[in-house]
């Protein structure tokens, strides 16, 4: 069994037991949330689609921790201008544990 959650602007393919890093949530580390916005649930070969969402189905999940993702570099250059800028950027993220899909 699997589904298609929304979260942070994204939509994440999730099914029991995976873990999963997404946009910053506000909740501590050990407590439980669950996801609303069920855009598909999956059970073998039924499929439930939403308009835009599934009617009554949620997705439960453990918070495990916060974090910061790598470094990424920015740089822009132009050739023969003298212009050149670097910047960098670390993304925020709550890893979660997907418990159980209801729905």
């Amino acid at each position: 069994m699997y589904a298609v959650i929304k979260t942070g602007g994204k939509q994440y393919k999730v099914a029991a037991g995976d873990k999963l890093k997404i946009e910053t949530l506000v909740a501590d580390v050990g407590a439980k949330v669950s996801f609303d916005e069920v855009l598909m649930v999956a059970n073998g070969d039924s499929h439930k689609f939403g308009t835009p969402k599934v009617a009554g189905a949620t997705v439960s999940a453990e918070v495990l921790k916060h974090g910061r993702g790598d470094k990424i570099r920015i740089i822009k250059h132009r050739r023969r201008k003298n212009y050149h800028r670097e910047q960098g950027h670390r993304q925020n993220f709550t890893e979660v544990k997907i418990l159980e899909i209801q729905g």
